[in-house]
């Protein structure tokens, strides 16, 4: 399907690739390894003709389709988040534009209609309902499916980015660090989605999990090459260190050969009776393969947090919490309380309020209502998910470190960001310059010079590669302090977190156990995987042969069965909508309670109470009733026709 081979690649002078090679096969799972600025998206780049290899060639069979998810940054027009997910080609975008143009007018074009009629030739039904239940699966909810994607932060709309590959379904689909943008119950999700997927996945990832749960091989860029192992990034590590200890032996052994031969050349070249056997063992060494000496091409960092004094035995506590963003109250009267020395991980959903009360226990966001108390000789240090939202982006690297309240020379600072890998000129680089993984490194940086004996970290791992991962790890289990967490990295999670709180619908529910004592409570891995378990993909079909041009009467009956087919889809669809429809009623009415309750006047009059949190437990119960049937009937919709070409 995809054939690399001899490619080389250079800039300015420094080569990246050399004599490359590599075969994507249909239905291949491969992970795209490699330390940082060893070439992994510039071979993407290659793949997708955004860039020209020096030498050699890329080539894919023919009809192959394929679609790329990048790192950072993805466009978002006036469309809305489902619209952009439907957007799985030029001419569905078209069809799309024109029925928005058309909607509302009393006499709309003829254009509007001949679009109608095209939007049901494209599956047009079938690739909404598939839309909605994979935005779902990636936790939009229902009202976010009709906003503007523009209105929406970047990672969300990365999401959108993503459901609108996974409704296309490429032959090849390329993803750079996919998980980057995803909670935990998102990431559950779409990685079972993609256990199903019909076609090839070639994917960067530093999560070593999400690499284990997938894929089928490792390819290495190492040494200009691409070095492929089969099996999971587990058994890729195996490999490569017995292939490592392999190398290094037989270099050892061809390095003892040759100085041996070189010795018997030194002593006897000049003697008449020995030369012409000096001169062979000569030739002999000079005809060697030599093998090349081993190279630790993965830069490494490692660092220990300084022990920080010790706390009181309460490190923290939240008491009576409120907290809402405008209409969307977050937590009501919530209450929360961390031991010295505990490991704790923050669970759930996206939106439930996760780094809503890491920021409400780091102190950056203060409650509007009740109490934040820490502990006695408790310093708290927070590790934003953003790192920019906790730096001066107008210094430099070296300025934002000397920023710290501990007296430190400006030696001891340098230092400690060469172990991080800013050296030399680096440390004069501007932050607002700076990677999302430097960003990460000068945010470490900082904790070290100011060391806390409570640290709350978000999404710590995030543009981080493994090696900087596996350094961090190692840090955080010399750590003493108490430390609260939130990740989507399940490798990280199981090897730090020792209790897990699960956040949902401002609820804490705590586990006194680790990350597998809380799945084998919960008795799930992903509550939005049950939501959504409808929604894994079909195999793809063989393309279908060539067939005969067709007669009038077949267009005639092609055309009524189609009618027929769009006046079935219709109803279905006005059933979907109307079962939409409701549970935003329900809904807006279920926020409308919520706010009652957290009105004092609610509280003056006799059972009034009583009464709100009765009609919100009916509504949560109508709202599990009609999410089922939204399931059911969005399901039957999709089976309405086969998969679309």
């Amino acid at each position: 399907m995809l054939t690399i081979s001899g490619v080389s690649k250079s800039y300015g002078g420094r080569t990246l690739f050399e004599d490359a090679t590599l075969q994507v096969n249909r239905g291949d799972r491969i992970g795209l390894v490699g330390p940082n600025g060893a070439g992994k998206s510039t071979l993407f780049g290659l793949i997708l003709g955004e860039e020209s290899a020096d030498d050699g060639n890329i080539t894919f069979q023919r009809n192959t389709t394929t679609g790329f998810l990048p790192q950072e940054s993805a466009p978002a027009g006036e469309e809305t988040v489902l619209e952009l997910a439907m957007a799985v080609s030029d001419d569905m975008r078209d069809v799309m534009r024109l029925l928005k143009t058309g909607q509302g007018m009393e006499h709309p074009p003829d254009e509007y209609h001949d679009a109608q009629g095209r939007f049901d030739e494209l599956g047009g039904y079938q690739i909404e309902s598939r839309a909605k239940q994979i935005l779902a699966g990636l936790s939009f909810r229902q009202k976010d499916f009709d906003r503007p994607a523009r209105e929406m932060s970047g990672g969300w709309v990365m999401r959108a980015h993503l459901a609108r590959l996974l409704v296309q379904e490429p032959d090849l689909l390329m993803l750079d660090e996919p998980t980057n943008h995803l909670d935990l119950e998102a990431l559950l999700w779409f990685q079972e989605y993609l256990k199903g997927y019909p076609g090839a996945i070639l994917m960067i990832s530093h999560d070593r999990e999400f690499l284990n749960q997938l894929v089928e091989s490792i390819v290495e860029i190492r040494q200009q090459r691409l070095v492929r192992y089969r099996g999971n990034y587990e058994e890729y590590v195996v490999q490569k260190q017995a292939a490592d200890a392999q190398h290094l032996a037989a270099y050892e052994n061809q390095q003892k050969e040759i100085a041996h031969l070189m010795e018997f050349v030194t002593r006897f070249r000049a003697k008449a009776s020995k030369a012409a056997q000096a001169q062979s063992k000569l030739k002999q060494v000079e005809r060697m393969d030599r093998i090349e000496a081993p190279i630790d091409d993965a830069i490494k960092i490692k660092f220990s947090f300084p022990q920080p004094p010790r706390s009181g035995l309460r490190a923290i506590a939240l008491k009576n919490i409120h907290q809402a963003y405008g209409e969307n109250v977050v937590y009501s009267g919530m209450d929360f309380e961390a031991q010295r020395g505990e490991r704790m991980v923050l669970v759930g959903p996206n939106g439930a309020g996760k780094s809503t009360l890491l920021k409400l226990l780091a102190g950056v966001l203060q409650p509007q209502q009740g109490e934040r108390e820490l502990g006695h000789n408790v310093r708290c240090g927070y590790f934003a998910q953003y790192r920019q939202d906790t730096m001066d982006v107008t210094r430099t690297v070296l300025e934002e470190a000397l920023e710290t309240p501990q007296r430190v020379t400006e030696q001891t600072v340098r230092t400690i960001l060469g172990t991080f890998l800013f050296r030399g000129d680096d440390v004069f680089k501007k932050v607002s310059v700076l990677s999302g993984g430097e960003k990460s490194r000068l945010a470490l940086v900082k904790l070290l010079l100011d060391p806390p004996n409570l640290l709350l970290m978000d999404e710590p791992t995030t543009h981080l590669d493994m090696p900087s991962i596996d350094a961090l790890l190692y840090a955080l289990k010399q750590y003493e302090g108490t430390l609260i967490f939130i990740s989507h990295d399940v490798y990280f999670i199981r090897e730090i977190g020792k209790k897990v709180v699960h956040v949902n619908a401002g609820q804490l529910t705590h586990y006194a156990g680790d990350y597998q004592y809380y799945l084998d409570k919960t008795a799930q891995t992903s509550a939005r995987a049950a939501l959504t378990s409808g929604s894994k993909p079909q195999q793809r079909s063989e393309p279908a042969e060539k067939k005969a041009p067709r007669t009038k009467d077949q267009k005639r009956l092609e055309a009524q069965e189609r009618q027929a087919r769009s006046g079935e889809r219709k109803a279905r669809q006005e059933a979907v909508h109307q079962i939409e429809k409701s549970i935003a009623t329900l809904e807006a009415r279920q926020a409308e309670l919520t706010q009652d309750l957290e009105n004092p006047s609610t509280y003056g009059k006799p059972g009034a109470a009583m009464g709100i949190n009765r009609e919100l437990s009916g509504i949560a119960d109508e709202l599990a009733t009609l999410t089922a049937q939204w399931e059911k009937a969005a399901q039957h919709l999709a089976q309405l026709e086969p998969a679309s070409p």
